[in-house]
């Protein structure tokens, strides 16, 4: 018994000792004292971020012409655009994904279907597939997706007749093999 009481007056006694070499005030004194020099020197003042104002919205108006990458066609005169003449597109209507991308680009990769509801899957030329449907629009010209089946995606542009008016004109883009 004199054992265990020795042993636990010992452990008593190392915890005595080390606390007591914690408390040494002189240890840190030096930041103590930094402590408090910054605690009295004067705060900095945070400016507020400047308010700038709101950018303003830009129509591009030559979505509708012709890229610069593609090849001009020839017009002898002689030509008739054919196509029944409709009214312009609605150029402030907010322009969906893939009418930023030429209709040249765009393929066709394949459907999907629930119920009676089919979407077609069109590869943005970037090796992003996008899901489209009946009613979305699709390539520069304001394609206008009007059917989707196992073969192909249907769309009507609206293009300009080169004499200051507008017409449809049918496009087909067909499943790739």
């Amino acid at each position: 018994m004199s054992n265990h009481f020795l042993a636990i007056a010992l452990v008593t006694l190392a915890c005595l000792v080390s606390l007591t070499g914690c408390s040494n005030d002189r240890q840190h004194s030096d930041l103590d004292k930094k402590m408090s020099d910054a605690r009295t020197r004067p705060q900095g003042v945070i400016e507020p971020l400047p308010e700038y104002p709101a950018a303003e919205r830009f129509n591009y108006s030559a979505l509708a012409l012709r890229s610069p990458f593609e090849a001009p066609a020839i017009i002898t005169g002689d030509e008739k655009i054919s196509g029944k003449a409709v009214s312009a597109p609605d150029q402030s209507r907010t322009k969906e994904p893939l009418e930023l991308i030429s209709y040249t680009s765009l393929s066709m990769v394949g459907i999907l279907a629930k119920g009676d509801q089919v979407w077609g899957l069109v590869d943005d030329g970037g090796g992003k597939v996008h899901r489209v449907k009946g009613g979305n629009y699709i390539g520069r010209n304001f394609g206008l997706i009007t059917l989707i089946n196992r073969r192909e995606i249907e769309v009507m542009e609206t293009v300009p007749d080169g004499k200051g008016g507008w017409i449809n004109r049918p496009r087909t883009m067909a499943m790739e093999e």
